[in-house]
């Protein structure tokens, strides 16, 4: 014996391969954001972001999302048009035209 108590074995065992999918194939998964990921993106508090979501920033439309029981989340192409929407022109000049 080689001072083990307990005799060793080698075993062997047929690990099948799994395949990771092609991120492409994936479309839903890059496409959606947590409310810290569009924390980010805006650079605010993901308490704002919240507060956008629920419609209480005076000035501002409500931020849409899908509610999965208390978490929110936002699909990014609602973020790109939430933007475009809330896009507003300060300069007197330029609003005027």
């Amino acid at each position: 014996m080689d001072g083990h108590p307990f005799p060793t074995r080698s075993r062997t065992a047929a690990i099948p391969s799994i395949e990771t999918p092609d991120p492409a194939s994936l479309p839903h998964f890059s496409q959606v954001m947590t409310v810290a990921g569009v924390a980010r993106e805006l650079r605010c508090s993901k308490a704002h972001v919240h507060n956008l979501i629920n419609g209480h920033v005076r000035g501002a439309k409500p931020l849409p999302c899908v509610k999965i029981g208390r978490r929110c989340i936002v699909r990014r192409s609602s973020l790109d048009e939430w933007i475009k929407a809330s896009e507003q022109c300060y300069d007197p000049i330029i609003a005027d035209h």
